[in-house]
This record gives structure tokens, sequence and C-alpha cells, in this order.
């Protein structure tokens, strides 16, 4: 089996460091994983992966970042289905509505997303989200 993607998008490594927590947590759980920033990431690399983890913050008015991984996020829309997608992103205002939208849009692609919604940090993750996020990663591996 080929290793678990972690696509991901940060600027100020908050998301990297999710991104990395999540990777570590499918290795714990004993399958093999790779973080991988957004532009260095293929869609067809994942077409028949069934399950993937995607992080990104919010930026802007709550959205995805736009230049990289919105771009992304919408050919992901097109293989979604039927895929178990677990969903992460820290941010620093707002109340979480880019990762409720992202949730809904995943949903409606037809993915299953672990847990009905993504893993939100504010700022840093500290210890225990990182805890948080390799639990992630521990589910995830254990959807496949």
């Amino acid at each position: 089996m080929a290793a678990m993607k972690v696509i991901y998008w940060s600027q100020s490594g908050n998301t990297q460091a999710m991104a990395n927590a999540v990777a570590e947590g499918i290795k714990e759980a004993g399958k093999e994983a790779e973080a991988v920033f957004v532009t260095e990431a293929n869609i067809n690399d994942i077409k028949d992966d069934t399950a993937v983890a995607l992080g990104c913050p919010a930026m802007g008015a709550e959205v995805l970042e736009e230049a990289d991984m919105e771009p992304f996020v919408t050919s992901f829309e097109s293989i979604a289905a039927g895929k178990n997608v677990a969903l992460f992103g820290s941010y620093g205002w707002g109340d979480g509505e880019w990762m409720r939208d992202w949730t809904e849009r995943m949903i409606g692609a037809g993915a299953n997303v672990l847990n009905g919604e993504g893993l939100i940090c504010q700022e840093a993750p500290d210890d225990e989200m990182i805890e948080e996020c390799k639990n992630l990663g521990k589910q995830l591996a254990a959807a496949v």
C-alpha cells in the first residue's frame, strides 16, 4: 500500500505542525504516511486512495487559501465520492466558518468526513491539540 497522503497548505507553520501530527498518528497506527505541501501534491496520486487528510488554515474572510489549496480542493471534489477524508486547520479569528463550509463541500461531493467535522485549532497547536491531530491520523488509518 502506498503512503497515505496528508495534503496541506500553511503560511505560519501552525497547519503544517497539525499535518505532521496527523501523519505521525497514521504511522503510529501502523500505516505509511506522507505529509505533502499542496503545491507538491498531484490529484492523480490520490484518485484511487480510499482515505486522505486535507489541511488548510482560515484565510481572509474565513475561506481556504485561494491560490493553491482552493484549486486543489475543487479538483478533489470530482474524486471525493466514497473516500474517507480527515479535515483540519488553524485559525486566528472568526468561529470556524471556513471549516464548516469545507466540511459541507466534502460531504456534498460524497466524501465521508471523519467525525462529521474538521478539526480546528486557534493559532499554534499546543500539546493537547497535537494529540488530537495524532488521534485523527489514527482514525483515518483505521478507516482503510
